[in-house]
């Protein structure tokens, strides 16, 4: 079994890897999708589902593993990161991939046996468990983490009801910002949204 563990974010999303055979969790690949925070947050979205669309078609997990959102700097940092987190799983959904969530204090307890650890202390368990060479980008690490404590939990939950669109049909091929704009606009007209 594949997983694919994602740490959603509006500026950086990590994302890692892993391979699940008997009760070995073995590393595949980790990443994190930078997003130009100089750009209006739809177009960052946009440019986090087309690439997050990228690593599922390269990889080609069986299932995913996506943290709850967690914020400590208030209402508004919430509802930015609420949206990217909604943007991943409709991107997960959309690719038929059944997804599990976890929150921030289960992550860690699962992999480094305390709820409250530190971004070091993951990175440091998450190298050991995996064998890496050196500790990943932090946002990657967290989610490798991910990935880990779904493959610790064997969990395999139910497949998005919806049948899955074709990828060129769910996630056309990335434009410049004025051109994607325009796509989207073709595609509401097409839909009947826009006259």
């Amino acid at each position: 079994m594949r997983v694919l563990g994602v740490d959603p974010g509006s500026r950086k999303t990590g994302w890692g890897v892993v391979d699940v055979a008997g009760n070995r969790v073995v590393h595949v690949d980790n990443g994190v999708l930078f997003l130009d925070d100089d750009r209006d947050l739809t177009i960052r979205l946009v440019d986090l589902a087309h690439r997050l669309n990228d690593v599922i078609t390269t990889y080609a997990p069986d299932c995913a593993a996506v943290e709850d959102v967690f914020v400590q700097k208030g209402a508004r940092s919430a509802l930015i990161l609420g949206q990217a987190r909604g943007c991943v799983l409709t991107t997960l959904g959309l690719r038929g991939l059944s997804v599990a969530s976890y929150s921030t204090s289960m992550v860690k307890q699962r992999v480094t046996g305390g709820g409250r650890a530190g971004k070091e202390q993951v990175a440091a368990m998450v190298s050991s468990i995996l064998a890496l060479p050196a500790w990943p980008f932090e946002d990657a690490a967290d989610a490798l983490a991910v990935a880990v404590c779904a493959a610790l939990d064997n969990a395999l939950p139910v497949r998005a009801t919806s049948p899955s669109l074709p990828p060129t049909m769910a996630l056309p091929g990335r434009k410049t910002k004025s051109r994607g704009r325009d796509a989207l606009l073709a595609l509401a007209r097409k839909q009947g949204k826009v006259l």
